[in-house]
């Protein structure tokens, strides 16, 4: 039991801190609110339905609070992010808007498939690609293959636009190089379908590469 949850609640709703303390107890022992409100008179000093309810959902938020709270220091501090200045505002923060807002500048940017295509080396032939020149685009592919890198062959599995299959690696450049030019839908055509296993990148997005 978080005595600054009871102490904070019970300002905020005008009630006695005991009053919530044995409120938060019976729930814990999950007691229903009906019983609570019916048959707890006497150690709630006759809280209704709508007031017990109110504290069971606020002790959850501030618990969700501090939860995060807790998250976001230890990813800053594993990160060397943490300063005094930057604890002391996320310390200070009383809702997860305010909270997730101080936290924005300093939230690890996601790993999309795109990300890791780039990092496999890809991007130049998606480039290529893009460009839809005279080249054989599944011999300009094979030049990419990599063991290291994981990327061991420039097949598409018949499967196409379902989900990784284990063993099976390869870049799916027609979306790789959509999302780079903005995400936009670009009409590939026939040039990427020997690649793609499809001319539309809305069929098969977010499978940019498998590996």
């Amino acid at each position: 039991m978080n005595k600054e949850h009871i102490t904070k609640i019970a300002k905020e709703l005008k009630l006695k801190e005991k009053q919530v303390l044995t409120t938060a107890q019976l729930l814990e022992e999950d007691a229903t609110i009906p019983f609570i409100a019916r048959y707890r008179k006497e150690v709630t000093g006759s809280l209704d339905e709508v007031t017990i309810t109110v504290i069971r959902d606020r002790l959850n938020q501030l618990k969700d609070l501090d939860k995060r709270r807790e998250a976001i220091l230890k990813s800053l501090e594993e990160r060397e992010l943490l300063t005094d200045e930057l604890k002391v505002k996320i310390m200070a923060a009383e809702t997860m808007s305010v909270l997730e807002d101080i936290y924005l500048p300093f939230k690890p940017k996601r790993r999309t498939r795109a990300t890791i295509a780039k990092e496999k080396g890809l991007e130049p032939l998606a480039e290529l690609l893009f460009e839809q020149g005279d080249i054989n685009p599944i011999e300009e592919a094979k030049k990419y293959i990599d063991r290291e890198k994981g990327i061991i062959t420039w097949r598409i599995p018949k499967s196409g636009i379902g989900d990784p299959q284990p063993g099976d690696t390869l870049t799916k450049l027609c979306v790789f190089t959509a999302q780079r030019f903005g995400g936009s839908l670009i009409p590939f055509g026939p040039f990427f379908r020997d690649l793609c296993d499809t001319t539309d990148p809305r069929e098969s997005k977010d499978y940019i590469i498998q590996y």
